[in-house]
């Protein structure tokens, strides 16, 4: 994801220290796989009352529309539900709080039915005129909130009540207790999945309206967030006992009147620990039971040493940025095609990515509708490259090419490595590397969005299983990181991505998209796909039921912890 290039610094004002038709009724158990879930341990012995997740940083705030990163998301999703949930090992969208739904006949409005008996944590009903209440909460959001915090609403829906862009959310209308309209401006694939965003969870009205929920304001550099944002009350297995500042901790509480299947475990708490070698030694003195995200190099030891890596599915893809407005050279076809030729993507994949990266064929991943399954990797060829250039009138080419420091990423897990085999590949045709490094949150970033190099690396990590929210997000905006408008065909891919978009038949929807991949990879080549690495999460001895989600987006109502 990208949304957490614009997080700010937070405080938090408490006492306490802080396109699917229809869908079947919902499985919330675990299935377990190869790559998949714990399942070593435990057996019908004891088990503990306690599961403690290693976490990298502490939330943001507990009330998750105002919330842009992977830390908070982890916390709150364990006591939030939204109307669609994600089915477990997998990106697929499956019935939470709604158990079906369905389109009109020209795609604007929306169906929704209802799970009905559903309570939230503070009491209060769940039912349409709760899911009406919050998402007018979220559309009617003041100046501050509208311009921060509430960017997942900005990035999925557009604009707010009181704003000027338009919105793609129209309104909601309660037609019964467990019927729900939601009527939006314009047709969308991204629309119902992205309601599987944690941003988008059903929260108690009630306790919204009592804590000032929207009350966000600005302090310094970054936001005041009211009461609510530390006493946050949703339908989930779990909810917030406490957050203990002072000892870097998180405890929830397993939610004795929860709807599904009860938490397996008592208490659900999050240790915060920023860094990575750090974690790995409490994992090893088993204070704390798992953790994310482990250095790949460490894979084999931690296995060694009797824990379980558990390797998600890739959802992700690493690509290489071409700016044609800053480099005039890359505005030709035939260069950008060079470079793509000069990359020994295979070796590359082999040598300096984690076992399960492959190469890309396209910018999405092969789960996503409208992955062109005939696409295949652009071929490495060395003369060939260079006969391109030259044809080009680009033999010599200087090519600024930028990499990140001070980071890690799944796609990327060391940056620097991945830049020299690169830059070893792109000299090798003649072309000229202007080496240029900048600090993750340092001025790489913002580099990359203000055009400042010739070609960067960078990546993006799916938020839900859309084609728009791989390529569209690339490509479909007049302005972009790619600088498409520098080139023929930018307008025009543009065009077609927006049509695709809002293709109402999904059959119909996925052949455009198809057709897109390969216009996109054949005849316009605005960027430099690479590769796709699964991120891992590891789990400690005697820790069953943990299901790793390429969307990182575990829930961990279903995990035991032997003693």
């Amino acid at each position: 994801m990208k949304l957490t290039r614009m997080t700010a610094p937070v405080v938090l004002a408490s006492a306490i220290a802080l396109g699917l038709a229809g869908c079947a009724q919902s499985e919330r158990t675990g299935e377990s796989s190869s790559s998949g879930s714990a399942s070593e341990g435990g057996g019908d012995g004891a088990t503990s009352d306690t599961f403690t997740f290693g976490a990298a940083g502490a939330p943001e705030t507990f009330d998750p529309f105002y919330a842009s990163d992977g830390e908070t998301f982890r916390v709150t999703r364990q006591m939030m539900q939204g109307l669609l949930g994600i089915k477990p090992g997998s990106a697929d969208a499956q019935p939470e709080l709604a158990e079906s739904w369905e389109p009109s006949e020209d795609g604007l409005t929306w169906t929704f039915k209802l799970r009905q008996g559903v309570k939230f944590t503070d009491g209060e009903a769940f039912n349409a005129e709760a899911v009406c209440y919050n998402f007018e909460r979220m559309f009617d959001q003041n100046e501050v909130a509208a311009a921060g915090p509430a960017e997942y609403w900005a990035y999925t829906m557009g604009g707010f009540k009181s704003g000027e862009d338009e919105s793609l959310y129209k309104s909601c209308t309660a037609k019964d207790e467990s019927t729900v309209e939601l009527a939006l401006t314009r047709v969308t694939s991204d629309f119902p999945v992205l309601l599987t965003l944690d941003s988008f969870s059903m929260q108690s009205p009630k306790a919204l309206k009592d804590g000032d929920a929207n009350n966000v304001q600005k302090e310094g550099e970054g936001f005041k967030y009211p009461a609510y944002a530390s006493a946050p009350v949703g339908t989930g297995p779990y909810k917030l006992e406490k957050y203990d500042e002072a000892n870097k901790t998180i405890t929830l509480v397993r939610n004795d009147d929860y709807w599904g299947d009860k938490a397996k475990t008592a208490k659900l708490v999050f240790k915060i620990v920023p860094d990575e070698a750090t974690r790995r030694q409490e994992l090893e003195a088993k204070s704390i039971n798992a953790y994310d995200l482990p250095n790949p190099v460490d894979w084999k030891d931690l296995e060694g040493a009797g824990n379980q890596v558990l390797v998600r599915p890739a959802f992700n893809i690493l690509y290489m940025g071409l700016n044609p407005e800053k480099n005039k050279k890359l505005q030709d076809l035939k260069v950008r095609q060079a470079i793509y030729m000069a990359l020994n993507r295979e070796q590359l994949v082999s040598t300096q990515l984690p076992e399960g990266a492959k190469v890309a064929t396209q910018f999405m991943p092969d789960t996503v509708a409208g992955y062109n399954t005939l696409l295949q990797p652009m071929e490495y060829n060395v003369e060939k490259a260079k006969a391109l250039l030259k044809e080009a009138g680009a033999e010599g080419m200087t090519l600024q090419f930028a990499y990140p420091s001070e980071v890690s990423r799944p796609y990327m897990p060391d940056p620097q490595k991945i830049h020299d085999a690169l830059r070893t590949d792109l000299e090798a045709i003649g072309i000229k590397v202007d080496v240029v490094t900048k600090p993750w949150n340092g001025g790489y970033l913002d580099g990359v969005d203000n055009g400042q190099f010739d070609a960067w690396l960078l990546g993006w990590t799916g938020d839900y299983n859309s084609a728009n929210n791989f390529i569209g997000t690339f490509f479909s905006a007049p302005s972009n990181d790619f600088h498409t408008y520098a080139t023929d065909f930018g307008q025009t891919l543009t065009k077609e991505l927006r049509e695709a978009d809002g293709i109402v038949d999904e059959g119909e929807r996925t052949t455009a998209y198809e057709a897109l991949n390969k216009k996109i990879m054949e005849e316009y080549l605005p960027g430099l796909p690479i590769s796709h690495s699964p991120p891992a999460l590891v789990v400690g001895t005697g820790v069953e039921g943990v299901v790793p989600s390429p969307l990182t987006a575990e829930t961990f109502d279903t995990v035991t912890v032997a003693k």
